[in-house]
């Protein structure tokens, strides 16, 4: 009987095995790259414009054409590379998820005693199994937990992109300004080599003395001065559109020369502060955060129930006196009450909650500080297009002056620097508030959808999607 009995126990704990280990995932290696993999031509980048964009229809996305900001933004979000590994962190989010909401295993053991002498007839063994009931009650807390950090995650992610979003008008504002400045001083240059040149000649035809030349060649060294530094601005900021794509360094994109962005209405924008919390992103994903520390704190105080394991043990002893009962492992609550974790966990809470308030003031401070600088900003380009007017005004009757001779070759060099002095200080106010517009759209979260926080049971939206409504 024996004998007979040991083959079918053993095929018994072979068929369980094999049972395991068929639902087991295998190993699979995922080697890295080791060649750098920069796009070198614009046509090989990701044109799908994201579901709910404004205006999808009429997005133009060929990058061999001029870009205006909403093509290259929607560029920007599909080929990015840190937003592109920054996605990846949804799947490890979901696979937490997964993992807190699996049930403990049981725990099954067992031993066998074989006879090898004595009066008795029999092998003797004991079988048993036993489930962890404290991970049971804390079960709950900790899947709330990691729904909330999933949730958190999106937000997250959506904050990259508008962020991204917002880097990518700053650099389309900054190329399309500077590119307008750059046509100025060709322009102005132009003006000023021909004067050179004159002054040259003459100077070495002894017509004209030194001093007498040295205000055209002056002018024009000062603008070839502005011209290379410019140069090396713009060539800065195409390097950091590039790398904003994952293109080669090599590669030039073209933007259109206008800037479309809505006026700044300050009654609109203090308005929206007041639902910032359902608009940043990044506030959303503070509060999601503060929910899922929340879900600790409630899991450390559940914790607090004594380590309790249950089950059942039974088993044959040589004279083959079979035995079954509960078996029930209980710890004394008398040194540890899992208080240490408590406390940590209710530390971790209040310093989100205190994060949460200092983000909130600051962000309101920052749009508000922008909102007095806006306004300083439209009346000092007012005041300077006032000017500008004035000095191309005298600039033009200076030039008429000068072509029969009522006025010195100084003079009528300083006054056209004057009228190209006013042409630079609106350019660079100008960029100024267009850059303050983009940074007030970003800190509003102007453009983006109301964002629902959803109860830990609901899916989590797509970040993409609900990003680019």
């Amino acid at each position: 009987m024996l004998l007979t009995a040991r083959p079918g126990l053993k095929a018994s704990l072979l068929f369980s095995l094999c049972s395991i280990l068929v639902g087991c995932k295998s190993y699979e290696p995922l080697p890295l790259d080791e060649t750098p993999r920069l796009i070198a031509d614009p046509a090989a980048l990701v044109r799908t414009v994201p579901a709910g964009w404004p205006g999808a229809g009429a997005v133009a996305l060929d990058p061999a054409a001029p870009l205006d900001a909403i093509g290259f933004a929607v560029l920007v979000l599909e080929n990015n590379p840190d937003l592109k590994s920054g996605r990846a962190d949804r799947g490890i989010a979901e696979a937490q998820v997964l993992q807190a909401g699996l049930l403990p295993n049981p725990q099954l053991s067992g031993n066998y005693g074989t006879l090898l002498g004595g009066p008795a007839r029999f092998d003797s063994w004991t079988a048993g199994f036993s489930e962890d009931i404290k991970s049971l009650i804390t079960l709950s807390a900790q899947r709330g937990a990691a729904r909330f950090e999933a949730r958190k995650v999106d937000a997250d992610l959506l904050w990259q992109e508008w962020q991204a979003v917002g880097k990518a008008r700053l650099l389309f504002v900054d190329t399309v300004e500077q590119q307008k400045l750059h046509r100025l001083l060709l322009e102005n240059r132009a003006l000023f080599a021909a004067r050179a040149e004159r002054s040259g000649h003459a100077l070495a035809a002894g017509d004209i003395d030194l001093m007498t030349a040295t205000p055209d060649l002056t002018a024009l060294g000062d603008l070839d001065k502005q011209i290379a530094d410019l140069d090396r601005q713009i060539l800065s900021r195409q390097h950091d559109i590039d790398a904003l794509l994952g293109l080669s360094p090599d590669v030039r994109l073209r933007f259109v020369d206008r800037i479309d962005l809505p006026p700044v209405d300050p009654a609109a924008i203090e308005s929206a502060l007041s639902t910032l919390p359902q608009r940043r992103p990044d506030l959303a994903a503070l509060q999601l955060g503060y929910g899922a520390q929340e879900e600790k704190v409630r899991g450390a105080i559940l914790a607090q129930f004594p380590a309790l394991t249950f089950g059942g043990t039974g088993g044959s002893d040589t004279s083959h006196v079979l035995t079954f009962g509960p078996q029930i492992t209980f710890d004394l609550p008398i040194f540890n009450r899992n208080q240490g974790n408590i406390a940590i966990e209710r530390a971790t809470r209040q310093k989100l909650h205190d994060e949460y308030r200092n983000r909130m003031n600051a962000s309101v401070g920052e749009v508000t500080a922008m909102l007095r600088e806006q306004a300083l900003l439209q009346r000092q380009s007012a005041e300077v297009r006032t000017a500008l007017v004035q000095a191309t005004s005298i600039a033009e009757r200076a030039d008429r002056a000068y072509r029969v001779g009522n006025i010195d070759e100084r003079t009528y060099v300083d006054l056209q620097m004057v009228r190209l002095s006013k042409q630079q200080e609106l350019v660079a106010l100008e960029q100024q508030m267009l850059q303050q517009q983009v940074a007030m759209a970003t800190l509003t979260g102007t453009g983006m959808p109301p964002i629902t926080l959803s109860t830990p049971d609901q899916p989590s939206p797509d970040p993409q999607t609900a990003g680019a409504e």
